[in-house]
């Protein structure tokens, strides 16, 4: 199991980047969260196995289509209590 709190800066507020990122770690089996923060970035909390949370993070490289990623700040966390993935 593999737990990650994230900061992504960039355009990655106003174009879809929440929903996107909700769907793609439903599709990965990711729990965990993503909202804006009042910087302009995204902050998200994934826990998952360590090869999914992987595979999110690099897809969160890219985003979707409108999204230009700058940085992704990462650190260790605490894996969630609730299942599922969140948009707050």
């Amino acid at each position: 199991m593999s737990a990650k709190r994230l900061r992504i800066t960039g355009r990655v507020q106003g174009v879809g980047f929440r929903d996107w990122m909700v769907r793609r770690a439903a599709a990965l089996g990711v729990a965990g969260w993503v909202r804006n923060a009042a910087d302009g970035s995204v902050e998200a909390l994934v826990a998952g196995e360590a090869a999914a949370v992987e595979e999110l993070l690099r897809a969160c490289r890219r985003g979707p289509r409108l999204a230009e990623v700058v940085s992704i700040e990462e650190d260790l966390a605490e894996a969630p209590d609730q299942p599922g993935f969140l948009r707050l």
